[in-house]
């Protein structure tokens, strides 16, 4: 009888890699069939509130951009944190609440989110230009200064995390 494998969703993390450091994340998620529903003040408000409490569940906040179907933000990661996934799964659930009072129907989310762990000072810079510049990108303002949904929480220095 063949046996069945069992494939992750996602493939796992190289533990070996990157067992000896503290992760800085880029990450994003989006909003269900990529609705609009973000970009406006109270969920901003929110989600500065969230991100400047992060610190109790081991990390920080960099730079961001709340678009109207997805965030963009790094995030820095204290050395075996496992609670990115239930950061994050908070975040929405707290975003969420101001969209269901808003009548804004279920779900929100897309699930999930996507992460990519920085390697080095060229991709910080890389994707430090792509989350300021996003919104010009997407025709929503001519200059990233006008966005008034994007900004740094903390200051994240390469190599210094």
């Amino acid at each position: 009888m063949q046996q069945s494998k069992k494939y992750p969703r996602r493939p796992p993390r190289l533990q070996s890699i990157f067992s000896n450091m503290n992760p800085l994340f880029f990450i994003t998620f989006n909003t269900h069939n990529r609705k609009n529903i973000l970009a406006e003040p109270e969920i901003h408000s929110t989600f500065l509130e969230f991100c400047k409490n992060a610190k109790m569940m081991g990390m920080i906040v960099g730079n961001y951009v709340i678009m109207p179907d997805h965030i963009h933000l790094y995030v820095w990661c204290e050395k075996e944190s496992s609670g990115l996934k239930k950061w994050i799964a908070s975040m929405k659930r707290k975003i969420g609440k101001i969209l269901s009072d808003k009548r804004i129907e279920r779900p929100h989310w897309q699930e999930g989110f996507f992460d990519h762990i920085l390697r080095n000072s060229e991709s910080y810079i890389e994707k430090s230009e792509y989350i300021s510049l996003n919104p010009v990108r997407a025709g929503l303002c001519k200059s990233k200064d006008e966005w008034p949904y994007e900004g740094k929480i903390n200051e994240i220095y390469w190599p210094e995390f």
